[in-house]
């Protein structure tokens, strides 16, 4: 009796484990978009950056993850024209902050997914830019082959200060926020 319970439970285990079905999608980078919006004391700026490669993972088509990399080097401005947009790209490509010539990458990798509602899920993700990596959470909803978020990163916690009130003293108005937002739409 022992043996045929056993068995039952180990054949019932095996056919849940054999109709579990994991996916890797990977993501159009030509179709998929991340917008960011900087700001400072004066107002703000616009641009995009593109996307180098992207995976979403799922099971049972579910999302349980995703590892996405970022070309550095594909920072636009698209607020400005002519002399403040190139003023503006170098900038953010220079040491002073993103230092695409050292790092012409960053990435993004899925670390925990909850799904909270119908196609939304909350996400802990790793970012890594430069030489560091920092915790960001986001909702992420996914509909018809797509997904969308929007999240803010603290660029401080990436080394990038250049222009932070928190640590440089007297900016005043040519302070720039420490918080940036992206808004990512992906299409797999």
């Amino acid at each position: 009796m022992k043996t045929r319970i056993l068995t039952l439970v180990a054949v019932f285990m095996f056919a849940t484990v054999a109709t579990s079905v994991a996916q890797n999608k990977q993501i159009d980078t030509k179709e998929s978009k991340v917008n960011w919006t900087g700001y400072k004391v004066t107002g703000q700026h616009e641009g995009t950056i593109d996307f180098k490669s992207g995976t979403l993972k799922f099971n049972d088509g579910k999302l349980v993850g995703g590892t996405f990399v970022i070309d550095m080097s594909s920072i636009n401005t698209t607020d400005l024209s002519g002399e403040s947009k190139q003023n503006l790209d170098g900038h953010l490509k220079s040491d002073d902050f993103f230092g695409v010539a050292k790092y012409p990458t960053a990435t993004l990798t899925f670390k925990k997914v909850v799904e909270t509602d119908d196609n939304v899920y909350r996400v802990a993700a790793d970012l890594k830019i430069k030489e560091s990596t920092s915790r960001v959470a986001f909702d992420i909803e996914l509909e018809n082959s797509s997904a969308e978020t929007t999240l803010k990163v603290d660029r401080t916690k990436f080394g990038i200060k250049y222009g932070s009130a928190t640590f440089i003293d007297g900016l005043k108005d040519k302070a720039i926020n420490d918080e940036f937002d992206l808004a990512v739409t992906l299409k797999y």
